[in-house]
């Protein structure tokens, strides 16, 4: 263990089943929207980046896509994503539902991460919907396995829970130096932030398969002389029916999509915002290799 006044310094993966509020937790810890959030299972597709900034400490945290099993090659490619963490991180968070408890997902994760060598904290994460005696079985049927660590009860959504899991964390954490500049949360490109912040406004108004069907692809982002970022993006969907649900009649939902998404770019830029989107069809992408790596991972190695 490091000394008591020393800084330390690491990675911390966020693992877990589809839709346990991984990316709430991040955007939490880190104080600050950096991965895309919704009520539907499978939001994350990368491994977003989000930086802690403490007095004695730096966490760098890793979310990542929901592990699950699939046979479609897109999600094949998110799960690859989330286990290729495992290797590279100090410590590694498994978020479960405090509503659901363990279930059969959460075993599938388990049983991917059997020849992790990172210690494991189990959070038990949404547990401001659950009673307390329900809670507090889980906790003991919890401490019956023996992988975890530690075992913490938090709900990211309520705020309850984050300062003594960032104290967890940094237990764990090796001495070591700021990785990051203090201004700095992220290592992912604007681009990307920004075409998050497009596709989590798909996934929030419109319904069935049509969200998980889309990839934003920003095409250009540009400052005008007047000072306005003009910025060009298109939504990529599978089939001619899912580009006409997206366009909408008139035009409205790409106009509601466009209108929302806007108002958070210019919040995120502190600048005004011309944002044009545009609508194409990809037949199937989601089951073609090179073109999931086009729209989703350009920058990696999967």
């Amino acid at each position: 263990m490091s000394k008591p006044n020393s800084f330390r310094s690491g990675y911390a993966s966020i693992i877990g089943r589809p839709n346990v509020g991984k990316s709430t937790l991040l955007n939490r810890l880190v104080a600050q929207k950096v991965a895309a959030t919704s009520n539907r299972p499978q939001t994350t597709r990368n491994n977003i980046t989000g930086v802690v900034h403490l007095p004695n400490a730096q966490i760098i945290l890793v979310d990542t896509p929901g592990i699950h099993s699939s046979k479609r090659t897109l999600n094949e490619m998110m799960v690859k994503a989330s286990l290729s963490t495992f290797s590279d991180v100090d410590l590694i968070l498994i978020l479960i539902d405090a509503v659901e408890g363990f279930i059969a997902e959460d075993e599938f994760v388990l049983k991917s991460l059997e020849h992790a060598q990172a210690p494991k904290i189990l959070v038990i994460n949404k547990i401001d919907m659950v009673e307390k005696p329900n809670l507090l079985t889980l906790i003991a049927e919890a401490h019956g396995r023996s992988v975890f660590k530690e075992i913490i009860p938090v709900s990211a959504l309520k705020d309850d829970g984050m300062e003594p899991l960032k104290e967890l964390i940094v237990g764990y954490l090796p001495e070591g130096p700021e990785y990051f500049p203090k201004d700095m949360i992220t290592d992912c490109t604007e681009a990307f932030l920004l075409g998050e912040i497009i596709r989590e406004k798909v996934l929030s108004l419109t319904r069935f398969e049509v969200p998980h069907s889309v990839a934003v692809v920003l095409e250009s982002m540009e400052e005008q002389a007047n000072g306005v970022v003009k910025i060009d993006a298109t939504l990529y969907t599978e089939k001619a029916s899912q580009k006409k649900i997206l366009i909408g009649e008139g035009g409205a939902m790409l106009k509601s999509i466009g209108r929302i998404a806007r108002i958070e770019i210019e919040k995120r830029l502190g600048a005004k915002v011309y944002l044009k989107l545009f609508v194409k069809v990809k037949a199937n992408w989601r089951d073609q290799k090179q073109t999931i790596k086009e729209f989703v991972y350009p920058n990696d190695s999967l």
